[in-house]
């Protein structure tokens, strides 16, 4: 079951759902959904650095990519073809019995950019800011700033409370990350 406007309101105030700093649900808060804010740091890949990635070697990954800091004031331009990691403002904080699901916004996806490839699902007991996949699809450049709406966020019972949250599982990769956090596939084995 996805959880209504009411509901939402409902498990922010009872602390049930964290979200920090709070969003200003007058501007943020949709029929299903609260809208999360685009931070100001970006990973992009340097492709004219490096040829290649190979998820079997975690340097590989680390080292073909760079951070940027954007002010701000000061736009992040995603041209066409562009690929970048990006995180929210808003760190959330889900119990063990509510899984939130990240999708993009209309208004953003009508110029172009998507804001997820596939990871959509963040699991019950995540905690954390939100690393988004940003694409430029369109065939124009796009300035996306820092503390505009970029994404929403829904949430969704599960049918009975994990029995070992996701920031609580051995090996997690991603719980706690406060700024993007570049892929660690290559930790997964041969099977990456």
């Amino acid at each position: 079951m996805i959880l209504s406007d009411r509901d939402i309101r409902k498990a922010l105030e009872s602390g049930r759902i964290a979200i920090d700093p709070l969003p200003d649900l007058d501007a943020q808060l949709g029929s299903v959904s609260v809208d999360f804010r685009l931070g100001s740091t970006f990973m992009v890949f340097e492709h004219s650095r490096h040829s290649f990635i190979d998820p079997r070697k975690p340097q590989s990954i680390g080292e073909a990519m760079r951070t940027i800091e954007v002010a701000d004031d000061e736009p992040f331009i995603m041209q066409p073809g562009d690929f970048a990691l990006a995180s929210t403002v808003e760190c959330l904080t889900l119990p063990p019995d509510l899984l939130g699901r990240l999708e993009g916004r209309s208004s953003i996806a009508r110029l172009g950019i998507t804001v997820h490839s596939t990871a959509a699902v963040f699991e019950p007991g995540w905690y954390g800011t939100a690393t988004m996949e940003l694409s430029n699809l369109g065939r124009m450049a796009v300035a996306l700033y820092p503390g505009m709406r970029i994404c929403a966020f829904s949430f969704e019972e599960v049918s009975s409370p994990v029995s070992v949250p996701y920031r609580e599982k051995r090996g997690n990769k991603y719980a706690g990350q406060m700024t993007p956090r570049a892929s660690q596939l290559a930790g997964e084995g041969r099977d990456a």
